[in-house]
Formats: C-alpha cells, sequence, structure tokens
C-alpha cells in the first residue's frame, strides 16, 4: 500500500490520493487534498481561512504548524469597524446564531501554511499539487446532497453579497444537489501563487485592493497585516493514553488542551467497560462535562500565557480545542490537517478568489466578547489536528470539522479505536453525543437503558433523529499496530470518503 487518504469529498481524497500514486509523501498528499477542498468543499474552507496541520515525520520527529487566523487593524482606526451581522443558523432542531460581513474577518493563513509545509516536508513541485483544485474550480463541481445540505443552511450568508449570490445561486436560485458549482476566479488565484508563490496574497496589489475593499465596508485589515503574517511552529500538546502517546494542537488554541483533559480523565478511570455497558456512556459523558466546565474563569484569558497547556494539565488538582484530512503514506510520514472558514463571512472581495472567513464573529472562538483582540494577535480555535503513536510508530491520524463539537467528535473516535479495536471507518461512523450549556445531545445507537440511566443521574439528554453534522465531520487514518493494514474513516455527517492507494 502508498497510503489512505480521507478527507471531506470524494474530490479532496482523490486529489491527495493521486498524489501519492505519483510518488509524493503524505504531506504532498495533504496540501494537494487541502486546495481541492476549497473547490469541492466550498464555503466552509477557502483561501480566506486558517488552519493547522500536524506532521509526523518517520524517524524525524513531530511539527505543529499554526496558520490559523490573526486579528486584523494595524495602523486603523478601530473606531472604524462595523457592526457585525447576526445570522441564525438551524441544525436539525437546534439553532446557534453566526455573526458575519466584513467585520467578522480575520487575516487568513491557508497559503501561507500551505506553502511552508509544501517547502519544508514536501518532495513535489507546489505547481503540480494544485492542478487538480485549479481544474475543479474551472471546470466545477457537482453538488453532493451534503453540500446542497451547507448551501441551505448558510443560504442567508452565501446571498448576502452580489458575487457571492453569482456562485452559490447563479440565476436568482440557490444550488441544489446534481448541479455544478464553479469558482474560477479561485483557480486563477490558485494558480498565481503556485507560480508566484504566497506573496500574491500577502503582498502584492492584490493585498490593496483585498484591504481597501474590505475597509470601506467596515472591516479592519491593513497591507501591514498581511506583510506581517507568518507561519508559526509550535510544540504539540501531548497525553499519554492507554500506552499510547496522543499529540494534538497546541495553546492559544483551546481544543488540543481539552482533549488532553478529557483522555486524562477516562485514562484515570481505568479500564474501559464493555462498549453496551451503561458506565461507558456515564464515564464519557462525564469527561465531556468536566471539559466543558474547564473552559470557566480565567481559561481562555490565559491561553496566550507561555506554559498554559503544561500548567492547565499537569498536577493531581485537575486530572485525580471547518474541514478536515488525514494522511498517512507508505513510509510512516503523517499528516493530520484542519482548515475552516468558520461559517464563512459572505465576503468575497471582487476578482479575487478569496472567500473570508468570520473567525472574529464565532462566539465559541470569542467567548469574552467580539473585538477584544489586539491587532496581529492569533485567534484561538478549537480545531484539533490529532495523531497516535504507539511504541514510536503512527497508529492514527484524525481531526474534526465541527466549532464547539470538534473536541467531543475527537475524543471519541480515538476511544473507539484504542480502547475497542475498531478501524477507522467503523469508528467514524458510530454514534456520538456532544455534551453543551447542560446538555446531552446524543445520536442514534446507543442502548435506550444507557441513555435512561445518563437521566437518572441527572443529565438532561436530547435524542437527534439521526447522524448530522452537527457532530462534527471527522476524518481517520489508522495504521494496524498488528499487521500494519491501512484503514480510513471519512464521515458520512458531511459526505466524508477514504481512500486506499494500493
Amino acid at each position: 500500500m502508498k497510503g489512505v487518504v480521507a478527507a471531506g469529498h470524494q474530490l479532496t481524497a482523490d486529489a491527495g490520493a493521486q498524489v501519492l500514486r505519483e510518488g509524493g509523501n503524505a504531506v504532498d498528499s495533504a496540501v494537494a487534498a487541502v486546495m481541492a477542498s476549497f473547490a469541492a468543499e466550498s464555503p466552509l474552507t477557502s483561501l480566506g481561512a486558517g488552519g493547522f496541520m500536524l506532521v509526523h515525520v518517520a524517524g524525524g520527529g513531530d511539527h505543529l504548524l499554526d496558520f490559523f487566523v490573526e486579528a486584523g487593524g494595524r495602523g486603523l482606526d478601530p473606531g472604524s469597524r462595523g457592526e457585525l451581522a447576526p445570522v441564525e443558523i438551524v441544525f436539525d432542531e437546534t439553532p446557534q446564531v453566526f455573526f458575519v460581513g466584513p467585520a467578522s474577518c480575520g487575516i487568513p493563513g491557508t497559503a501561507a501554511g500551505l506553502w511552508e509545509a509544501s517547502r519544508r516536508f514536501g518532495t513535489m513541485p507546489f505547481e503540480a499539487l494544485a492542478d487538480p483544485a485549479v481544474r475543479f474550480a474551472r471546470e466545477g463541481v457537482r453538488v453532493t446532497p451534503e453540500q446542497a445540505y451547507v448551501f441551505t443552511l448558510l443560504e442567508r450568508i452565501l446571498c448576502r453579497q452580489p458575487e457571492m449570490a453569482d456562485l452559490y445561486a447563479p440565476g436568482g436560485n440557490l444550488l441544489t444537489a446534481g448541479d455544478i458549482f464553479r469558482f474560477p476566479a479561485l483557480g486563477d488565484a490558485l494558480e498565481a501563487i503556485a507560480q508566484e508563490g504566497p506573496g500574491w496574497l500577502y503582498d502584492s496589489d492584490l493585498t490593496l485592493r483585498l484591504c481597501d475593499w474590505v475597509c470601506e465596508r467596515g472591516g479592519l485589515m491593513s497591507p501591514a497585516d498581511f506583510a506581517a503574517y507568518e507561519v508559526i511552529e509550535r510544540a504539540p500538546v501531548e497525553a499519554r493514553y492507554r500506552n499510547r502517546r496522543v499529540l494534538t494542537n497546541a495553546p492559544p488554541s483551546s481544543g488540543g488542551v481539552l482533549i488532553a483533559y478529557a483522555l486524562g480523565l477516562l485514562e484515570r478511570a481505568g479500564d474501559p467497560p464493555p462498549l453496551d455497558d451503561p458506565d461507558t456512556l456515564a464515564l464519557v459523558a462525564d469527561a465531556m462535562a468536566d471539559a466543558s466546565r474547564a473552559r470557566g474563569g480565567d481559561f481562555h484569558q490565559r491561553l496566550h500565557e507561555e506554559g498554559f497547556a503544561a500548567s492547565f494539565l499537569g498536577g493531581d488538582s485537575r486530572l485525580g480545542s471547518t474541514t478536515h484530512i488525514s494522511v498517512l503514506d507508505a513510509v510512516g510520514n503523517a499528516v493530520s490537517v484542519t482548515c475552516s472558514n468558520g461559517s464563512g463571512s459572505g465576503v468575497l472581495p471582487p476578482g479575487t478568489g478569496v472567500h473570508l472567513n468570520n473567525m472574529l464573529g464565532e462566539e465559541d472562538l470569542n467567548p469574552q466578547g467580539f473585538h477584544m483582540h489586539e491587532p496581529g494577535v492569533r485567534v484561538t480555535s478549537m480545531m484539533a489536528p490529532t495523531i497516535v503513536v504507539r511504541d514510536g510508530e503512527i497508529e492514527l491520524a484524525l481531526g474534526s470539522a465541527g466549532s464547539n463539537r470538534i473536541r467531543s467528535a475527537i475524543l471519541q473516535v480515538i476511544r473507539y479505536v484504542v480502547d475497542y479495536d475498531m478501524d477507522a471507518a467503523a469508528a467514524v461512523r458510530m454514534g456520538r453525543m456532544h455534551y453543551e450549556g447542560g446538555i446531552l445531545h446524543v445520536e442514534p445507537g446507543f442502548p435506550d437503558g444507557a441513555l435512561a440511566e445518563l437521566e437518572r443521574r441527572g443529565y438532561r439528554v436530547v435524542r437527534w433523529k439521526g447522524l448530522n453534522l452537527y457532530f462534527g465531520g471527522a476524518q481517520a487514518a489508522r495504521r494496524d499496530p498488528a499487521g500494519g493494514a491501512l484503514s480510513g474513516g471519512g464521515d458520512p455527517r458531511r459526505g466524508g470518503i477514504a481512500v486506499v492507494v494500493d
């Protein structure tokens, strides 16, 4: 086998798989897949997004690249910022408010991050890696039922601006399953970056045009913000779980710390009960609830402190962080990369091909209030690309989309693989729970008796009718420790696909 790619769309996975067939490594594959996702998995990821990539180099260490969104505004008057526009999105029967528009847009990092990853760890020319994405953007991508559902959910965002409406509702009708989504300006932008490097976005006439357009409409973005942007390498957060090393995202993002915290709680509880035991659900629900409560107090203010993760996770007093792509290759390299546009801002400066993020308007990422960041501060995130290492060799690469549900999705997939020896596909398909705001949300598939026991223990349980993208979009790639066989799991909640390359 040459490797396995798990991603949120068939074309995304195919782009990464083709690179593996052509002799590229896991990083080459992941970079190509991420760019393909800008066309295939729009609007939740884009050149206007940010992300994180965790790279495990076979025999050569682990590298966490942070290319997430920064707050802009260098040299600008904060008083010129416009108002955020609230939009309510309803997942099944559960509403969530997103804030969009130019005031929600932060400085994007995906172009810089993918270029840096390719330069440092890749083996193929960047232009070759961009080719599939350029083709998809120009020729078009057939809308899947899962994408059509996303378009329907986000219609009030996608159709706010004429340039966006022309993409998602050409002729005034929102695209539906089977229609073709085309984004030729994205193809032009990717081709320009492949030929000129990320300076095309961060230091050019286009930078000036983009900033002017956003600022005229109430956003805060300056050429100085783009010029100062850089990819940051951080030390991954590490947790020990069932004789494995679990490496995940580091502060100032919160998702990885909270995953490590929950895994620590489960580890301390001892050997896992049988999967259908009511105590199993209670154990996981308690860990989720404890992790949710741990976000209180000064948690978010301290995320930018040096050494916060170690102090938060250390000591007996505590243990007594979209779209995702996971890749494993034949020689043992692994990549876990998560990128997100949030819900998207609905802002597409004409002629740029850059649909900007709304990270400054995401309540989950701004719990202390909006516009509290100084210019140049990296925004926190729940995204948590994660790898699991056993006896020095990669066992699992995974991550998830899903805003605040990311940490619960990753936690449960790790448990299904490590505690119950499931392959990646089975682990991703299993039902999930998520604790939020005093409510335990539960997908189908859990025993009625176990759920009733949770209610007797005081949990308010909300039973969902089916699998739903509310619970995340986890993509996982696994190497069986026993025989080395590769498996992949693409999340059916978001139309995910896994491709094993022979």
